[in-house]
């Protein structure tokens, strides 16, 4: 079973930049289809960025030209570069890994990301 953690959550200012790393232990990353995720308070959880069947990727309408996510293999490790953050950016950051076997997802514990003037 994979596990994940998430780190580079903090406080920034509109405009401003963040980059969240989750790094995966526990299971061969190749088995799984990583992305990420938001939840904001009282907001159910949704879909920010997300790697592909194909490898490709995919975008909320809300990233799209503002975020960008990437993938290191060797290290394991997921990021999500965020740019030109907005108040509405503010939520817990959840790396998320789905099996591509099984089609369970798994999730971090989550970053939280504050965008605040």
């Amino acid at each position: 079973q994979i596990q994940l953690v998430e780190s580079g959550g903090g406080l920034v200012q509109p405009g401003g930049s963040l980059r969240l790393s989750c790094e995966a232990s526990g299971s061969p990353f190749s088995f799984y289809i990583m992305g990420w995720y938001r939840q904001a308070p009282g907001k159910q959880r949704e879909l920010v960025a997300t790697f592909t069947n194909e490898d490709g990727v995919a975008y909320a309408d809300s990233a799209k030209g503002r975020f960008t996510i990437s993938k290191d293999n060797f290290k394991k490790t997921v990021y999500l570069q965020m740019n030109s953050l907005k108040p509405e950016d503010t939520a817990v950051y959840y790396c998320c890994a789905k099996s591509t076997y099984s089609g369970q997802n798994y999730w971090g514990q989550g970053t939280q990301v504050n965008v605040v003037s």
